[in-house]
């Protein structure tokens, strides 16, 4: 299975410029090997925008979808360092999903990746997956690894910025994820999706990022 798991984490955020250098420094030195290390995280990714907002994007796999609603991971969200309270204050445009990894095809992870967020209808999520696990195929397409679905908790996919409690129509959305080894393939890939006439109309973004960086479990050094 190309993703490791079945629960996903996925944030996204702008950053303003005067305070970039500090978010990325504390990002790479701190947040992720922080948050691999929770019972139950596998492992992070961390993206870039080609194409794309929010700029910044970071994907975590859990174990199971239990874990990101577990008590080591409540206990991390609520015990933050300060480098991180700082940081987070000075996040704009956040997207938090928590998600079940749904549908995963191929193999392996590319060194970029298409976003799509869907806003499934309220009664139609069966048969949107079905419609989905047909076109998330990448053996039917050059340079594309793998594919992916993540379908988001409505009641845990919330920012964690001061706007948290503020109604958000898309807490329920879902994200269709598009592996592949460069950025100039994914387009072709993603208007499968986004111009496809039965999928178009739930479309609600799209965007194409470039991996930074990835940290696994195992690449933890032990204490």
């Amino acid at each position: 299975m190309p993703i490791a798991g079945q629960g996903m984490l996925m944030t996204s955020m702008d950053v303003d410029p005067l305070h970039e250098a500090e978010f990325n420094r504390w990002y790479d030195r701190e947040h992720i090997e922080e948050r691999v290390a929770i019972d139950g995280f596998l492992e992070a990714r961390r993206y870039v925008a080609h194409d794309g907002k929010p700029k910044y994007l970071g994907l975590y796999s859990t174990e199971t979808f239990d874990v990101l609603d577990s008590p080591a991971y409540r206990t991390a969200l609520a015990n933050q360092t300060e480098w991180s309270k700082a940081n987070i204050a000075r996040f704009e445009n956040m997207i938090r999903a928590v998600a079940r990894i749904t549908i995963s095809r191929g193999t392996g992870r590319g060194a970029a990746l298409g976003l799509i967020r869907l806003r499934p209808p309220a009664d139609g999520a069966d048969k949107l997956r079905a419609a989905l696990r047909e076109q998330l195929d990448p053996a039917t397409q050059d340079g594309i690894i793998s594919m992916h679905l993540l379908e988001n908790d409505p009641a845990l996919s919330k920012p964690l910025t001061a706007d948290a409690a503020q109604a958000d129509p898309g807490a329920g959305d879902w994200f269709v994820l598009i592996d592949a080894t460069d950025v100039g393939v994914v387009p072709d890939a993603m208007a499968r999706i986004t111009n496809n006439a039965a999928l178009k109309p739930l479309v609600i973004t799209s965007g194409v990022y470039r991996l930074l960086w990835d940290l696994a479990k195992s690449d933890i050094p032990r204490r």
